[in-house]
């Protein structure tokens, strides 16, 4: 016999497998702190990445001037204030997506809480139908 409540968990279990499941279990696998921490180093990457192209528009956009310019400024204070600047932008790129991934973590862990306490109950059901028999 059909058990109603059975088959609307197993539904629900069923569609949260197929859409958000696959995010969090991939998440879930690693620990707190591996996770973050991978995460971080990836957008330290990135923001490394847009630091660059920004800087190369930077430069580009007027790169008459900045030659004509090269022998007068002070190239030293000029490397130490973009050295500053992509300091300054990665650590607010990094602090930023601590906060994102750390987020994501611990919305993902509580999602597979959920799931997890609902196949124990399935499994609860199952045994106690078997017995039944």
């Amino acid at each position: 016999m059909l058990n109603e409540e059975r088959i609307k968990l197993m539904t629900k279990m069923a569609c949260y497998e197929a859409d958000e499941g696959r995010k969090n279990v991939a998440i879930g696998n690693y620990f707190r702190g591996d996770y973050i921490g991978l995460q971080v180093i990836k957008s330290i990457i990135g923001a490394t990445i847009a630091y660059v192209i920004l800087f190369a528009m930077f430069i580009l956009y007027d790169f008459e001037d900045f030659m004509a310019n090269i022998y007068k400024m002070d190239l030293l204070g000029f490397a130490k204030s973009v050295i500053i600047y992509y300091l300054i932008f990665t650590a607010v790129y990094a602090l930023i997506a601590y906060g994102v991934y750390t987020y994501r973590y611990m919305k993902a862990r509580k999602s597979l809480k959920i799931y997890y306490n609902n196949l124990k109950k399935l499994a609860y059901m199952y045994d106690r139908e078997t017995k039944k028999l």
